[in-house]
């Protein structure tokens, strides 16, 4: 058994004498499940130095048939819920040189079953992983008190580009989540719900950074020109004019927000040969849709490659349609050989 940490009141001492108690050890502290009692060794006389050493004893409403707490030797006892209906005392055995003695405290009241307490949020839930489609969030529930067991439920949600307007994405009630292309453009949070015995208690984790699309591998090249069949753009004058006589969009569907799509344009002549270095201008509508890519050159077999971002404005469903134009240099962008053409992309994001 474990000594007191305490020392007891003297009463006078005799030159040789084993312990006696004066005064009867006491119990300080509230009976009920979970609080600590701590125990004094009351008064003795004796031969000093006295050591105490404690035993807690579990005993009947009435405070009899006590039956010695396996492992509670120490000057303090946490209450537990063997100890609900019965009341606690504590025996002390005081021990000199010249012998021992044992005194018994009063008994406790009665002791009761603690009062349970709902869950209480200190540290709101958090996501790891990164905000990206087909990539895995894993929620971490936060730091919560109260009394156990608690449950623990989770509820995925999505929500606009600024974190709010949330709404539950159907299905998602696991710690993980992973994000899909209808999550490109908003931002995600978790909501964890707290359940015990007492009751119920929700809190939200801060939403992730704007969700962004997939990495689309690099598109295939466009098939090579035959050969001896491309002419530079210098080589083309009136009555010939340029023409935009192809125009493949990868990918073919825009399927998510943020996404980049890429067109490989084909410039010819009048005469059908394929022209290098023409100046081509691609420019998606409305403007706030997706981003303005730059003008650019006509390779040596006559494609020229333009790629600009999706925006998370683009409707679910609808089209980005693109005005494109090929030109030669030094011509003015109203004359000369230059050509025009309207194309379109389909967007459909589930």
């Amino acid at each position: 058994m474990l000594a007191f940490a305490l020392v007891a009141s003297m009463g006078s001492a005799a030159k040789t004498a084993a312990p006696v108690n004066n005064n009867p050890p006491k119990i300080q502290g509230t009976a009920e499940e979970g609080e600590t009692l701590n125990a004094t060794p009351g008064d003795w006389s004796g031969t000093e130095p006295i050591k105490f050493t404690a035993q807690w004893r579990r005993c009947s409403a009435a405070g009899t048939n006590c039956v010695a707490i396996a492992g509670a030797t120490g000057a303090t006892y946490r209450l537990r819920a063997a100890d609900v209906g019965a009341t606690i005392r504590v025996t002390v055995t005081a021990t000199n040189r010249d012998g021992s003695a044992q005194a018994t405290s009063r008994p406790t009241a009665v002791v009761k079953a603690a009062v349970p307490n709902a869950p209480t949020n200190s540290s709101a839930p958090t996501i790891s992983g990164t905000a990206k489609q087909g990539q895995t969030l894993t929620a971490d529930r936060g730091e919560w008190s109260g009394t156990s067991p608690i449950d623990f439920n989770y509820q995925w949600q999505r929500c606009d580009q600024n974190g709010g307007t949330c709404s539950n994405i159907a299905g998602a009630t696991k710690q993980t989540y992973v994000l899909t292309s209808a999550d490109v453009g908003n931002t995600v949070r978790v909501r964890v719900t707290a359940t015990n015995s007492a009751g119920r208690t929700t809190t939200y984790s801060r939403p992730t950074a704007l969700v962004v699309g997939a990495t689309n591998p690099p598109p295939p090249p466009p098939p090579p020109a035959p050969p001896g069949s491309v002419i530079p753009v210098s080589k083309v004058g009136s009555p010939e004019r340029l023409v935009i006589s192809e125009a493949r969009f990868e990918p073919a569907v825009i399927r998510s927000r943020n996404e980049i799509e890429t067109i490989h344009f084909r410039i010819m002549d009048t005469k059908g040969r394929l022209v290098s270095g023409a100046l081509v201008l691609a420019t998606p509508l409305p403007y706030v849709w997706a981003s303005a890519p730059a003008e650019t050159v006509s390779d040596s077999r006559g494609v020229a490659t333009v790629q600009f971002r999706i925006r998370p404005l683009v409707p679910r469903k609808s089209a980005i349609v693109v005005f494109a134009r090929a030109r030669k240099p030094g011509d003015s962008i109203l004359a000369g050989i230059s050509s025009r053409r309207l194309v379109q992309v389909l967007v459909n994001i589930g």
